[in-house]
C-alpha cells in the first residue's frame, strides 16, 4: 500500500443500480452481442451501465446541465463529473456539448473520461482489449485542434488508462502536428500542442507496467492519478493487484518512494479528502 495516510484513491470504478438475476442475464447478453467480452465466466458482474447510459441522454446538452446542477442540491456534492468519449455517435469534442464544457470550465470542475468501450470489437477480440486505447488518443488529438483544451483551460480532464495511446504519441504530435499537410484551422502551434498535452491529466487503470512511462513523460508524475478500473467483466482482483503492484514498482525506480500516485488522488479532490480526514464518506 501507499504511504499515503489515507491510503489510495481509486477515481475509476463502475458502478450502477444492482439488478435482479434475470436483467443481469440481459444485460450480460448485450455485452456479447457487440462483443465486449467472449462468453465466459469473469469475476465481475456488470450492472446495468448500458441502460443506465441509454435513459441518461448523456449526449443532450441541456440534460447534461440540469443534471450537474442537481448534483449541487446532494448532500454531499459532486467532486466531479465523468463522460464517455462517444455516445450515440456524439463525440466529446462536439459543438453541440460546448455549452456543458462552458459550465464545467466556470466550476473549474474534474472531468473524467473513458473510451467507449461498448462498441464492437476490431479483429474479432474485444474493443476492452486495445481499440479503447486508440479511441482515447484520436478523442484527445480531436479535442486538441478544435480547441476544446484552448477554450477551456480551467476543466482538469482526466483520461482513462493512462491516456491510452496518446501518450506514446504525443511526440509525434509536436514533431508533426504543425506541418503544412497537416489539417489545423485553429493556427495551433507546437508550443500549444504541448502545452495542452501537459496539462491533462490520465488514471493508471489496466496500463500501467507500459503506459505509466510515457505517461509520465507527457504529463509528468503530479497529474497521474489511481484508477482501479473495477466493476467491469475485463478487471479481475488479480489484474488489478498486479497493475497496482506495477504503480508502485515504476515509482520506486523512478523517484525512490510508493504512494506518490495514491496522494495525487486526494489533492485533486480536496473535499473528499477533507471528508476522509473527517470520517465521513469518500465517494
Amino acid at each position: 500500500m501507499s504511504n499515503s495516510p489515507r491510503g489510495y484513491l481509486d477515481i475509476h470504478g463502475h458502478f450502477g443500480v444492482p439488478l435482479s438475476e434475470e436483467e443481469l442475464r440481459k444485460q450480460l447478453e448485450s455485452f456479447w452481442k457487440v462483443d465486449f467480452m467472449v462468453d465466459e465466466p469473469w469475476a465481475w458482474t456488470a450492472e446495468g451501465i448500458l441502460p443506465c447510459l441509454d435513459k441518461a441522454n448523456v449526449n443532450d446538452a441541456a440534460a447534461c446541465l440540469e443534471e450537474i446542477r442537481r448534483g449541487d442540491t446532494f448532500e454531499i456534492p459532486n467532486d466531479g463529473y465523468a463522460v464517455n468519449t462517444l455516445y450515440n455517435g456524439v463525440m466529446l469534442s462536439s459543438e453541440s456539448l460546448e455549452p456543458v464544457l462552458q459550465e464545467l470550465d466556470v466550476r473549474a470542475a474534474v472531468c473524467h473520461v473513458h473510451p467507449d468501450a461498448f462498441k464492437k470489437g476490431s479483429d474479432g477480440r474485444p474493443s476492452p482489449l486495445i481499440d479503447v486505447a486508440f479511441d482515447t488518443a484520436r478523442t484527445i488529438t480531436d479535442m486538441l485542434y478544435k480547441g476544446v483544451f484552448r477554450r477551456h483551460r480551467n476543466i482538469k480532464w482526466v483520461f482513462a488508462h493512462c491516456g491510452g495511446a496518446l501518450p506514446v504519441l504525443a511526440g509525434r504530435l509536436s514533431l508533426l502536428g504543425t506541418e503544412p499537410w497537416v489539417p489545423n484551422p485553429l493556427g495551433l502551434k507546437r508550443a500549444e500542442i504541448e502545452d495542452s498535452l501537459s496539462r491533462l491529466r490520465v488514471d493508471t487503470a489496466a496500463t500501467a507496467k507500459t503506459g505509466l512511462f510515457p505517461a509520465i513523460e507527457m504529463v509528468g508524475v503530479g497529474n497521474i492519478i489511481y484508477g482501479a478500473d473495477c466493476g467491469v467483466p475485463c478487471s479481475t482482483e488479480a489484474t488489478m493487484a498486479e497493475n497496482q503492484r506495477d504503480v508502485e514498482d515504476i515509482e520506486a525506480r523512478l523517484f525512490n518512494e510508493t504512494g506518490i500516485v495514491g496522494r495525487n488522488g486526494w489533492d485533486l479532490f480536496p473535499a473528499a479528502a477533507k471528508r476522509a480526514d473527517a470520517g465521513g464518506k469518500t465517494s
